[in-house]
Order: structure tokens, then sequence, then C-alpha cells
């Protein structure tokens, strides 16, 4: 049980970032710092927004409200690219190949994490320069209006008793490792079904092609308003304060001792100069003070954390030693 609630540890390090003043706009000669330099940084004037998913999921969300945010507040223009394939390896090894370039940003999220523990790829978290977290976006349980389960422990007995499909975004995403740890706990096993993103698991799941899923409630709140999908329980550490979702219960209500957040954030590649990771750091909070950031947040109902540069690697350190201990025995 305690190797479980660990995933909730990071939330107090982010928690702890709150504190941090989201300044003003972003200057384009990026400010603070110990780079120095005989010539003053000149921020890009076209940037790339790699999106590692397909379109339609969290990560393809969060990348254009990004992107968008960031025009808002900078002089770059900022151009999205979908780079899919390999669980999102694919775009990671696109910003190992942008290393030093201060005109390549990455819409990160747990994948960052998962990947390097979980498969052989060519980077881990340290090989990036992280810039900002914008929020945490926990797991939803969800089933088809029509579905038998009423709760998320009808589902786990039901593996019990035979086979239950799920679906997955990438072979290790956050659905991979939460459900890892709900076969941990109750000794069951899931069959999974791999996409490349949550809006082709929820796809699925409304074609009855899996029998439940997990996602981020963002991703399929119109369902669950239109009645098409029915949530049972979301791994969060408490009842969403939303509206749509505050009669879902926690996990905890029904016995699962599993809470589990995604992040949301962005990373610039490798060996940039400390006046372009200041630059990013001063836009981003620019971008956490907009009606843009805020919409964002709101309708796609996460929790607000922000953490910033090192504060942000701060509490991937921890979010990884945290996940190791449960995918490094996988």
């Amino acid at each position: 049980m305690n190797r479980l609630a660990k995933f909730t540890l990071p939330a107090a390090v982010a928690a702890a970032a709150l504190t941090l003043s989201a300044c003003g706009g972003a200057s384009n000669t990026g400010g603070g710092g110990d780079g120095g330099g005989d010539e003053a940084f000149s921020a890009p004037e076209d940037v790339r927004m790699i999106i590692p998913f397909s379109a339609g999921g969290g990560s393809d969300i969060a990348g254009r409200a990004i992107a968008k945010g960031l025009e808002e507040v900078t002089a770059s223009t900022v151009t999205v690219e979908n780079i899919t394939g390999g669980d999102g390896a694919v775009g990671y090894s696109e910003l190992v190949a942008s290393k030093g370039d201060p005109g390549v940003l990455l819409a990160s999220e747990t994948a960052l994490m998962v990947l390097p523990i979980a498969q052989d790829v060519n980077f881990s978290y340290e090989d990036f320069t992280p810039i900002m977290k914008l929020a945490e976006d926990y797991q939803t349980v969800m089933v088809q209006a029509d579905s038998p389960h009423e709760t998320c422990m009808d589902v786990i007995n039901a593996a019990k008793k035979g086979t239950v499909t799920t679906g997955i975004a990438g072979a290790t995403g956050p659905e991979f490792v939460a459900w890892s740890l709900i076969e941990e706990q109750f000794g069951v096993k899931f069959k999974p079904v791999v996409f490349e993103g949550g809006g082709e698991i929820t796809t699925a799941l409304l074609g009855g092609h899996i029998d439940v899923a997990m996602t981020n409630p963002g991703e399929a709140i119109g369902q669950f308003e239109s009645g098409d999908l029915k949530p049972l329980c979301a791994l969060a550490p408490e009842r969403y304060e939303y509206e749509a979702l505050a009669d879902v219960p926690t996990g905890e209500e029904q016995g699962i001792d599993v809470t589990f957040a995604q992040w949301r954030g962005f990373i610039a590649p490798g060996d940039i100069s400390e006046e372009a990771k200041q630059h990013w750091i001063e836009a981003g909070k620019a971008y956490a003070e907009t009606e843009g950031y805020k919409e964002y947040v709101e309708s796609n109902l996460l929790q607000k954390q922000i953490a910033y540069g090192d504060d942000f690697k701060t509490y991937l350190d921890e979010y990884h030693k945290n996940l190791e201990s449960v995918l490094g025995e996988k």
C-alpha cells in the first residue's frame, strides 16, 4: 500500500511551486540567470511546438493551448507539429535532435518519465530543459452508458471472473501505470488494447471495442454530459469541484488505494542557453496570467498546479523516483 501512495508525493512538491509569483510578459532578451554572454539573446521568430501524440487527445489539446498562449505573450509564431509513433518516443527523439535550439519546444506529459524506464529509448527526462508544468490531470475510469458496471469495483470484480479489455494510450502511457497499480492491489489482470491517444480510446469505448477505459476527464466530458459514457470513479485524492464531476466518487471511496495524476507542461531541448531558458520561463509565467490559460485549465477540468524551471525539475526528480519504483519491477 505504501508504494501506491507514493504517487501523491509529487503534488506536495508542486504545491510549493504555487508560491512562485506569476510575473509579467516575456522579454525578447530573456531575464535573470547566470548565463551571461557578450551578445543579448534574440528570441526566435518561428517556433516549433512538437506534440508527440496524435490529434484529439489531452496532449494535443494541451500543446495547442500552450502554442496559442505563447504566441499571445511573445513575438514568436508557434507552429504545432504532431510527430507520432513509438508511444511518444518519436516526438521526444525529435527534441533530442534539436539539442541547443531555443526555437523548438515540446508539449510534455507523463510519457517523458515512463518511456526511458519501460522502453529502450535514446533519452531520459534529464536530457531536456524543463520550462513549465501547467497543471495536473487525474485519471477517471469510464464505461458505456448501458454497461452493467456502476462502480470501479464492479469492473475489478469482473476482471477476477473473466476477461475485461481496456484501452491505453501508448504501451506505457499513464493508463498503463494506473491499471498496473490497480492490478497489483487486487491481484487481477486486464487485457490492454494500445491506441495512439486518448481520443482514439474514447472512440473505441463508444464503439464497443473495449469494455472499460481510463481517461483524463477533459477528454470525455462531452460524452459524460451527453450520457453516452458514464464515469465510475476518479483516481484523485478528493472529489472534483467542477459541477460536471462533483458526483463522481474517488477510487478511495470505493476501496481503491491508487491516486494517479498525469501532469501537463512544456519543455525545451537540452543545452539551450540560460538566457533562452529564462525567456521561455518568463513566457510561461506570462501565459499563466492570461484568460487563455484559465480557460484551458477549467474547460479541461484540470487541477492548477504550476512549477517553473528548477522547481519543475525537482518535481520531475520525485516523480521519476516514484514511477521507477513501480515500472522498474515490471
